[in-house]
């Protein structure tokens, strides 16, 4: 999905900038006290991966209820207390960190936390238009382990969010009707017309159409980029989240 040729940082040195105020950047300079900026930063990431934690929870075998419960006291908690002094920086990636913190609580909190009365407050996050138990039926049914479907749906989360931004993007540029003609050329989901076809819809030569497609690729993988560098900590490690991400989706 999100196609071949990344560049890499080396490539591009500028790039650096990103880790002055990337999100998970922000966080981690908060240390072990807290910052209106940080709080902010922390509560824009946890929404963000609020179901891939949900999809774990589940294939560790909780039931629907449970692994709502679940996640949503742990994001309470997680949001409520200072948990980032013992984070070690040298390995500070978001998802790391995320998942392992995670897994502490499950192991540690979960039946303390059982003992409380169900649904204790509102939701932490307000979801989508599908429940997480919807989202999670249409999860493969293979028999995965929990971390590769929390992989999985890490991996999708960073695609999405950067499509997301790419519709955002030409939209406002008044160019939808062409990214809505050429996009499935960016996202390699498959049912993409022919460039002929598509430079027929959009008036365009058929070099014009594949001229388009290769900027919007460029935006896609610039994007994408962006996304990922928002939970590491330096921009050695965006490289390193790209190719993992892509051997992810290659399953």
């Amino acid at each position: 999905m999100a196609g071949p040729g990344f560049e890499t940082t080396a490539s591009n040195p500028d790039k650096g900038r990103w880790f002055a105020t990337t999100r998970w950047s922000v966080v981690l300079a908060a240390g072990s006290g807290s910052s209106p900026e940080a709080d902010a930063a922390l509560e824009r990431l946890c929404r963000a991966y609020w179901y891939p934690l949900y999809a774990y929870a589940r294939r560790k075998g909780h039931s629907p209820e449970d692994a709502q419960d679940f996640t949503q006291e742990f994001f309470s908690r997680l949001l409520s207390k200072n948990q980032l002094a013992g984070v070690d920086r040298r390995k500070g990636k978001f998802r790391s960190w995320l998942l392992g913190v995670m897994n502490h609580f499950l192991a540690h909190e979960w039946e303390k936390s059982r003992a409380q009365k169900r649904g204790g407050g509102q939701p932490t996050f307000s979801l989508d238009e599908l429940t997480p138990e919807d989202r999670y039926r249409l999860e493969p049914a293979d028999d995965v382990s929990p971390q590769t479907i929390f992989d999985r749906r890490w991996a999708l989360v960073v695609l999405s969010r950067a499509a997301e931004r790419l519709r955002a993007e030409q939209e406002a540029s008044g160019r939808n009707t062409t990214y809505d003609c050429l996009k499935q050329f960016v996202s390699g989901d498959g049912g993409a017309p022919t460039y002929a076809e598509a430079a027929r819809q959009l008036g365009l030569t058929e070099g014009g159409a594949k001229a388009a497609v290769h900027r919007l690729r460029q935006r896609y993988q610039e994007l994408i980029r962006e996304e990922i560098a928002h939970t590491v900590t330096n921009a050695a490690e965006v490289d390193e989240e790209i190719r993992y991400l892509l051997a992810v989706m290659r399953g």
